[in-house]
């Protein structure tokens, strides 16, 4: 299959770290977005970061830095319209987004993607873990998004729409499994007390 483009979200309002760039965070003696980087660059054919604010504090990384299209924080479906945007104008097909809190996904991200997609003969899918109460937990920053869908999604977001299930859902977007190892591999990094247990996390799983 055809690589797609790799957008990795770094919009996020981080609240609940105190405020600041999550994928800044040292874990391990490298930030959280390197470790991204290095995790989903082997999976696309190329990478663009999608952020908000001034692209200068992130020059180090040598990407892209995409800004949000839509007023306002309009959550991740802005980063993924952004994504598609600038895959548009690179002559690309789709998109695979990856948070930037998330170190551990699945190396394999991509391939389990675009087959679950496929098998369901669609052009879009969320990555998705089992869960023990509600059977399926989808991933909704970690997805295959066809540029195609690109115009609708602008007319949803410009219509009020937030969440990424919702819009998904009404796409037919596949449900791509991920087992839960031993550890969660969409584990993400929202408070301070996450970056200790990601520090144990890497400590056990190197």
């Amino acid at each position: 299959m055809t690589k797609p483009m790799g957008i990795i979200l770094a919009g996020g309002l981080a609240t609940r770290m105190g405020g600041g760039d999550k994928g800044l965070l040292q874990l391990g003696g490298q930030t959280l977005l390197t470790r991204v980087i290095e995790r989903l660059q082997p999976q696309v054919d190329g990478i663009a970061l999608n952020a908000n604010g001034d692209p200068k504090r992130f020059a180090d990384f040598g990407l892209p830095v995409l800004a949000d299209s839509i007023d306002g924080y309009a959550g991740p479906l802005a980063g993924v319209l952004a994504g598609l945007d600038y895959a548009a104008g690179q002559g690309a097909d789709s998109i695979v987004t990856a948070a930037a809190d998330t170190p551990f996904f699945p190396p394999d991200l991509v391939e389990v993607l675009q087959l679950a997609a496929k098998l369901d003969g669609t052009t879009i899918a969320l990555a998705a873990t089992p869960d023990p109460e509600r059977g399926t937990l989808r991933q909704p920053t970690f997805g295959l998004w066809p540029v195609a869908l690109r115009e609708d999604l602008r007319a949803a977001l410009n219509g009020g729409m937030r969440k990424v299930v919702l819009w998904t859902n009404r796409h037919g977007a596949a449900d791509a499994m991920f087992p839960n190892w031993d550890y969660d591999p969409f584990f993400n990094i929202n408070r301070p007390e996450d970056l200790s247990k990601a520090e144990a996390m890497l400590v056990e799983h190197s």
